[in-house]
């Protein structure tokens, strides 16, 4: 039987023990999470525990699990400069104030002995899943993000949305405007101060009450995918910020409908055996 365990940080205190071992033990899957409470094998301090108790910080979770569960890691690719995940829905790229285990995090355990240099270069939100490049040395960690900065490296994303896009195809304009406090951004369809313009491009993939489509970010800002869809009337299914909660419970939808899916790289010869190489995973919805 193996044990996975976890100290209780400040910041989660009164959280539910259930809800801490999802962001603070991702690696256990939740099914095997809630067969190990039905067994009774979750303990908190030495105490068995129930699914709804409360934590105190400094306070030590422990979950024992029938057998050893493999890294929540899906590697797509891995080379002496990159490290390509496939990131589930419900962990951070890095960390927050909200704490808890992050992919990077679990980038440096899988290459610990191989590299001390796990840097992501670029991010997704924590409820979109799909596609992250990690760079494992500075001179990778460089070029990368140069390509980015250049545009020369090209993602591509699907999503479901509400609605019929009409047209089916289109490169949308408009202008974002980031409140960090709030964590929350808004699009305009003009210039405002502090707003900075994005470029989003769409084609339906599948098109009718809800719609598939394949995005592509010409510009990269925050939540712009969810914020530039809804601002069109085309929230994206499960989007608990931007999205018609109505319409998602009318379709029992309980998760974010975004996932980077494709990846080209380039990075005009500097790093050439990754050159024209395109990596792209099976959405998962």
């Amino acid at each position: 039987m193996a044990l996975y365990e976890a100290i209780v940080p400040r910041e989660a205190a009164g959280q539910r023990v259930d809800v801490f071992i999802k962001k603070n033990l991702p690696e256990i899957p939740s099914v095997v999470v809630m067969a190990a409470f039905r067994r009774r094998d979750v303990k908190v301090d030495g105490t068995r525990v129930k699914q709804d108790m409360r934590l105190t910080p400094g306070s030590r979770v422990q979950v024992y699990c029938m057998e050893q569960q493999s890294p929540a890691l899906d590697i797509v690719y891995e080379d002496e400069d990159i490290l390509l995940i496939n990131k589930p829905a419900g962990i951070n790229v890095e960390p927050d104030e909200k704490g808890g285990v992050t992919l990077t995090d679990l980038a440096k355990k899988h290459i610990a002995g191989k590299a001390d240099f796990a840097h992501a270069c670029h991010r997704l939100d924590n409820k979109t899943c799909g596609l992250v490049l990690f760079a494992k040395n500075p001179r990778a960690e460089e070029i990368l993000h140069r390509a980015f900065k250049n545009r020369t490296l090209d993602k591509r994303y699907q999503c479901l949305v509400r609605g019929m896009m009409k047209p089916p195809a289109a490169t949308c304009r408009a202008y974002l405007k980031k409140d960090a406090k709030a964590a929350v951004v808004t699009v305009y369809d003009r210039e405002v101060p502090g707003a900075r313009p994005i470029i989003t491009e769409y084609e339906a993939i599948e098109n009718g009450p809800v719609s598939r489509l394949r995005i592509h970010l010409v510009t990269g800002r925050t939540h712009q995918i969810r914020a530039h869809m809804a601002a069109l009337g085309h929230p994206l299914l499960g989007d608990d910020i931007y999205g018609d909660r109505a319409f998602n419970r009318a379709n029992h939808v309980r998760r974010l409908m975004l996932c980077a899916c494709e990846l080209t790289l380039e990075t005009g010869g500097e790093l050439p055996r990754l050159d024209g190489r395109h990596f792209a995973i099976k959405c998962p919805f």
